[in-house]
């Protein structure tokens, strides 16, 4: 994947050590600790998850309060992007309409 939006533009140094994710089953490689919310704010368009009725959203606050970060990572429904750092191998799932929760009768 490409960069969406040239302001997101990391200002990583080149050598800084990389890592492979997927984000909806695309690799991409990104720089190790970045947050997950910055990585989706760099490589997909500006929304990173929809509400039930629709409405797209994006990170706002980026320290774990508004919850509107939220996605499917490594099978973990929602996670807190914006909290998280990527590691090798983490599976990213944006999130489209309300979450299927697992039966636990």
């Amino acid at each position: 994947m490409t960069l969406a939006h040239a302001r997101w533009k990391s200002c990583a140094p080149d050598k800084a050590p990389t890592v492979q994710v997927s984000i909806d089953g695309q690799k991409v490689t990104a720089i190790a600790g970045i947050r997950v919310a910055a990585l989706l704010l760099q490589n997909t368009s500006a929304e990173t998850r929809h509400n039930h009725d629709g409405t797209p959203r994006t990170p706002y606050c980026m320290m774990g309060v508004c919850h509107e970060c939220l996605a499917v990572i490594d099978g973990k429904t929602t996670e807190r992007t914006c909290l998280i750092p990527v590691y090798n191998g983490m599976r990213i799932t944006r999130c489209s309409g309300p979450f299927q929760l697992p039966d636990v009768r």
